[in-house]
Order: C-alpha cells, then structure tokens, then sequence
C-alpha cells in the first residue's frame, strides 16, 4: 500500500496523510491516530530517504549511550523502560528511536560529532554525563536539539532531565538518622560520572543537617559493579570501627556487598544496614529485601520523548529552541536491610 492508497482508504487527502505521520502540529490527534493506526495495520511505512532530502529531517531521534566492558549495560531493565516510554511517545508523533552505542574507549564528542555530521537524527539525547561534558558545548554550538541526561557543570545553558540524588540522599540519610545511625558511609563511582559527585554532596549536605560530619574514610569510590560492592565490603571490614549503616549509588554495588558479607557471617538490617538506589532486578532478589528507590522509568522515558520532539519542532520552525530544565522525584520501597543501630 502507497500514500495514495492510504489516504484514499482513509478517504482523506494525501497531504492530510503526510503532515500526521510527519507528526505535524496542524493535524488533530484523533486524525492522526487514525492515519497510524491504519499505517500499521496496512503496513505502509514512507520512503524514509526520499522524505529525508525532501524535508531536511531523518524522523529519527538518537538516545546516546555510553559502553562499558567492566560492567554489562545498565540497559537491561535501566535504559531498556527507558526506551520504551521514549518509542511509545514518539510513534504517535511519526518518529522513531535510533540508540547509538559509544564504545568505553572511544572519545564521546569525537562519537557524537559523527552522528550530527552525517545526520543520522533531528535530536539527541546524552547520558552518562561527566562533571564537564564537552559534549553540551559541540551540540549546543551546532544547534542540535538535544537533551542531556544527567546535568554537567558545563557553562553552556542547555535542557537537561535528572533523577532526584538530592531527594534520595535526603530521604535514605533521614531514614537512617531515625533508626539511629550516626556513623554512615556512602559507596559512589569511581569515575568521572557527574551523578556519582551530586550524590556524595547531597550525602554530605543531608549529614551535616543532623550534625554528622561524613569522614573521607567514610567515602567508598568504587567502580559499579558485583566486584566493585565486593571491595566495598573488603574496606568495610577492614575499618577499625565499621560503620553502622552504608548508602549505595547503584544497586550492583549491594550484590556484591551482599555476597562478601554473606561470608562474613555479617547480617544486613541487623548487623549492618544497607540503603540502595534504584528499584531494579539487582536488588530485587537479595535476602534479606533492600532498602531501594522507586523510579518510573516508562514516564520517564515518555518525558524525554515529548521534550526532544519540542525542541526539533522549535528548530524546525525557525524558533529560538527552548530550554527544559526536570528532577525526576524517586519514591522510597522500605525492604528488611535497613534497621535500628546497634
């Protein structure tokens, strides 16, 4: 089936057909799902080459991510609902998803100058933000409508989407301070990840409130993974006074610190109490349950897809392209590995 046989079936005109599955502003959203939904039970897809040199535009929106050999990527369950939500928002503007994979050793704006150059998509988003991304300063230059995915202290203003570290920091520090604790460490990255600093800050900060200072010792910089938790708990152990309580950035870190303890014969929630982060398969399975964060990854997703596709609207219609600023909120799962100070 052709255009023509679409709209004629739809008994509507062709430019009608064209502007909704080009997610056009000017076609009401009952006509354009009708023009989708008939697309795809017809099979119909348009040219996506010819419309591209017609239209200066792919259709496509790029969602970067950047690999990782010393852990499998967070995209399984993390990126992958992201995804999710991001299609199911963009298929009813016409639009696709395309995920590009930076190899670990690659140089990421080296990465994301190639994919602007040869203009594979209209918008990007960036994850994996570093304190400096010099990636924020590329595409903001090129006038790219992107979305980044963590926030940057780059100088350049630019639309970014984070989870709430400082909220979740607050809630698990004050959740632990009720209990009892007073000596709390916290396990973060190891690298350059911007989230991993947000979240050492807003430990701190949530500490100090309650006139607990947080000792360097107390700081656990690991990489995010099963063995990364492992040495977290080697370092743990090792302290002449352990801590009563430990807040992790990432939830793999609590498999392995699950395990080393497990041979250590020390309980958590009972001997020690652990805190996680996001809500995910890592956790859901330890015994005793973790302390966690919910994130609703799906509307998240749905989120991102709605903002980038403003801003490729914006530039499309020679507007000065907009700026999104968003904290997504993370609700607390209360599980069996937070309990009162010894």
């Amino acid at each position: 089936m052709n255009i023509h046989d679409l709209a004629k079936h739809l008994n509507i005109s062709i430019g009608t057909v064209s502007r909704a599955l080009n997610g056009k502003a000017d076609v009401n959203a009952k006509t354009r799902q009708r023009v989708i939904d008939a697309a795809e039970k017809f099979g119909y897809s348009p040219n996506q080459s010819g419309r591209s040199l017609r239209q200066g535009a792919t259709g496509l929106v790029g969602f970067m991510v950047i690999t990782n050999r010393e852990r499998e990527m967070r995209g399984e369950p993390f990126f992958m609902s992201i995804f999710d939500g991001m299609q199911s928002y963009l298929s009813t503007r016409g639009r696709d998803l395309v995920v590009h994979f930076c190899r670990s050793e690659e140089d990421p704006v080296a990465y994301t100058r190639r994919i602007v150059e040869r203009g594979l998509v209209d918008g990007i988003i960036i994850s994996q933000m570093h304190r400096t991304d010099k990636r924020i300063d590329f595409l903001t230059q090129r006038r790219m409508p992107f979305i980044a995915f963590g926030r940057s202290e780059s100088t350049k203003a630019f639309s970014w989407m984070d989870l709430d570290f400082e909220g979740v920091a607050e809630k698990a520090i004050n959740h632990l301070y009720l209990l009892g604790h007073r000596r709390i460490a916290i396990a973060t990255s190891s690298n350059d990840v911007n989230y991993g600093y947000l979240f050492e800050d807003a430990c701190r900060s949530s500490l100090l409130k309650r006139g607990i200072e947080l000792p360097d010792e107390f700081v656990l910089r690991e990489p995010l993974t099963e063995s990364g938790g492992y040495r977290v708990g080697e370092r743990l152990m090792a302290m002449e006074r352990m801590p009563t309580a430990i807040v992790l950035v990432d939830n793999t870190l609590a498999i392995g610190l699950y395990h080393i303890f497990q041979d250590a014969k020390i309980v958590p929630g009972k001997d020690i109490s652990i805190v996680g982060f996001d809500e995910s398969p890592n956790g859901e399975f330890l015994r005793p349950s973790l302390t966690q964060f919910e994130v609703p990854l799906v509307q998240l997703g749905r989120w991102l897809g709605e903002h980038i596709v403003l801003l490729i609207e914006a530039k499309a219609s020679g507007k000065k392209i907009p700026q999104y600023a968003k904290t997504w909120p993370m609700k607390m799962i209360l599980g069996d590995s937070s309990g009162p100070a010894l």
